[in-house]
């Protein structure tokens, strides 16, 4: 990829030690190859992934209809609870190359690799290619990233729509164009259309460094701004507007709506009662329909039920907490060492996400040190301080004048698109781990940008150059903090990290001293490995022994899990005994929840009734609408889980008043014979 740097004002390493321009090709080349590695190596061991969004592509692939309003199942009788656009790309992809877990995570995992590439692009064309390489590497190697990329959630089609938006608006603050801040706001608007109002996250940065840093008169600025957010709601909203003006009865039901429109769902599950703090702050009411009780669990699917309180007395495990003492007959482990036990907040071997988790036990409790405890320290914070200070540094390197250097538009851009977001997920209500893949391309941006300008100050023997083994020192501490959470991972380390910081650190200081630079560079390089090589431990446990199918992460205690796809299929004996005795009915089965039936329909391709859409509290069927689909031959069985035994309405009547068959042995699961009424 050519970039075109301004050497007038691009900040770059001295002459005498800045890569040469092959060597830079090589690096950019070597990292991009990390990528690929990270993202694509043994991905079928990941099998289908998360199980709910599987079955949505299948029974999208059964019909243009369920293409369109992105079915849940083949008959069209609830959709996901997401816009389809991501899902989209996973029907095109399985139509490609087949319907298999390969071809369902291969979009994810592209566009991890793109965006990649593109923060180098982005980095580059303002701060020089070594702050580009910088930002690339950082990127490469966030844990979160490589975790959610390697599933079939759709984040990272999120992350590499909005990097190509950041690349538009970018050219339209340089510009003042708005034709380009029209480009821009469409692809925020094909964002939308895969996570609704998580695209609308990076907006404020976008919309706030045009309105202050653009190269254009002040009311053109706002009027560019005002004809963008029309395409900007135009291109949001015109899938949103196209279900919602259809008939009730000629399309899914809404899933995790209370009100069967995508405009509740949107204002609803997925806006008001993801802010928790945050909605009482805005004057905003909260009213949650139902609490996901921790005795019933969401198995297979993302878990987005309602958010679970702690007791009253309960703390959340900080970054700063000692971590667990070890038994004293403990033998240190090797570093991919299998753990003993398995973190309380993590699955345990054998299991498949089955744990009584609610979103606290993922995330811990909102307050302004959320992103630094024990859940979400590892995943993204790394050098999140270094990325702040960087900003700094960076920031000063010019006076700020108007019109703004393309350096001040870039950090302006990249600086607003994290300040919100620290904000946003440090006091959030109902949210998961691997939406802070969110928060890296701009740690990543910054911290490229921030490293050169420290580099830059260090070699002009300014006395701004001493924060540079300070930050060493600084963010090699924060590091080693957050490895101390892993016991067994915090034995070797903790001592890798702390030995490559401080001599980096000290050689630094005394290089400082000396006019002679032909070292110098080593222990800066020594110093970027030292902070980075944590990060990369991380990133690598989704890769060796496969990811959370359901809520994405990485951690080392993913190693305890064993090595094996989640395909899942359903229990055999049953469906052959559903499929003897179905006598025409147009359901295979009804469950109370979308993770009881995706298996079956993984496993069959036959419609299979969800009453309660994913969670199982979906208020699409009363009991007397159910009863008259049983006179309609429309479903006959009724099959109840454990997890799910009598947490809704009809599930509760097919209970009490149909017929119980057997028990087919899979976790205790129960049938129902709804055609032979008690």
């Amino acid at each position: 990829m050519n970039v075109q740097t301004n050497s007038s004002t691009a900040i770059s390493f001295s002459p005498a030690i800045s890569l040469p321009r092959v060597w830079q090709r090589v690096a950019l080349g070597a990292i991009l190859v990390a990528a690929i590695f990270l993202h694509f190596y043994r991905l079928d061991q990941e099998g289908f992934a998360n199980l709910y969004y599987a079955a949505t592509v299948k029974s999208m692939l059964t019909s243009w209809h369920n293409f369109f309003f992105a079915s849940f199942d083949p008959a069209g009788f609830v959709a996901v609870d997401k816009p389809p656009l991501g899902f989209w790309i996973q029907a095109l992809s399985a139509t490609l190359f087949g319907f298999n877990g390969i071809s369902l995570l291969l979009p994810q995992a592209l566009a991890g690799v793109l965006s990649v590439a593109l923060i180098y692009f982005l980095v580059a064309r303002v701060f020089g290619a070594n702050a580009g390489l910088i930002a690339a590497l950082v990127l490469t190697l966030t844990p979160i990233s490589i975790a959610s990329n390697r599933n079939n959630t759709v984040d990272s089609l999120l992350v590499f729509t909005s990097l190509l938006a950041a690349w538009a608006v970018t050219i339209a603050i340089e510009k003042g164009s708005a034709r380009w801040l029209i480009v821009c706001a469409i692809l925020v608007g094909i964002g939308f259309n895969i996570k609704e109002l998580q695209a609308i996250l990076v907006l404020p940065a976008f919309w706030f460094a045009y309105l202050v840093a653009a190269n254009a008169r002040w009311w053109k600025r706002i009027a560019h701004l005002f004809i963008a957010t029309i395409i900007l709601l135009i291109v949001s909203l015109a899938w949103v507007v196209a279900v919602d003006l259809t008939p009730r009865d000629q399309r899914p039901f809404v899933g995790s709506s209370q009100n069967n429109t995508e405009m509740e769902l949107i204002v609803g599950h997925n806006g008001v009662q993801r802010l928790g703090i945050i909605a009482n702050w805005l004057g905003l009411r909260d009213q949650p329909r139902a609490q996901t009780s921790p005795q019933s669990p969401l198995l297979l699917g993302e878990g987005e039920g309602d958010e679970v309180l702690p007791p009253p007395n309960s703390q959340p495990k900080q970054l700063f907490d000692a971590p667990p003492n070890p038994p004293a007959n403990a033998q240190p482990k090797q570093p991919f060492d299998n753990p003993p036990n398995p973190s309380p907040n993590n699955p345990p071997p054998n299991a498949q996400n089955n744990l009584p988790r609610g979103p606290n036990d993922e995330t811990g409790l909102a307050g302004a040190g959320r992103l630094f405890n024990s859940q979400l320290a590892g995943q993204t914070s790394w050098l999140l301080p270094l990325a702040l200070i960087e900003f700094i540094a960076a920031a000063w390197q010019t006076r700020v004048r108007v019109p703004f250097a393309r350096e001040h538009q870039q950090l302006l851009l990249w600086g607003m698109w994290l300040a919100p977001q620290i904000i946003f997920f440090s006091y959030a209500g109902l949210f998961h781990r691997y939406y802070l893949e969110m928060l890296s391309p701009a740690i990543a941006a910054l911290v490229g940008a921030g490293m050169v300008a420290l580099w830059r100050d260090y070699r002009a023997k300014k006395y701004r150059g001493w924060l540079l083994p300070i930050m060493i020192g600084a963010s090699a501490l924060v590091e080693i903090l957050i490895v101390a959470n892993s016991a067994e991972w915090a034995r070797w380390l903790i001592p890798t990290i702390g030995a490559l910081a401080i001599i980096s650190a000290l050689a630094l200081v005394i290089l400082k001293f000396k006019s002679d630079s032909r070292f110098v560079l080593l222990p800066f390089a020594f110093s970027t490995f030292a902070l980075l090589i944590a990060p990369a431990a991380w990133s690598l446990t989704p890769v060796l022994n496969g990811g959370d199918v359901g809520l994405p992460y990485a951690d080392p205690d993913l190693l305890a899990r064993p090595n094996r796809p989640n395909n899942l299929p359903a229990d055999n004996r049953l469906i052959d005994y559903l499929n003897a005795h179905r006598n025409g009915a147009k359901f295979l089965v009804a469950t109370v929840n979308a993770n009881s039936a995706a298996p079956i329909i993984l496993e069959t391709g036959a419609p299979v009734m969800a009453v309660g859409g994913f969670s199982g509290m979906d208020n699409i069927l009363s009991v007397s609408e159910f009863a008259q689909r049983l006179a309609q031959n429309d479903v006959r069985y009724f099959l109840i889980t454990p997890q799910n035994n009598q947490t809704n309405d009809v599930a509760r009547w097919a209970t009490e008043k149909c017929a119980a068959v057997n028990d087919f042995g899979l976790g205790g699961q129960r049938l129902y014979d709804c055609a032979r009424i008690k």
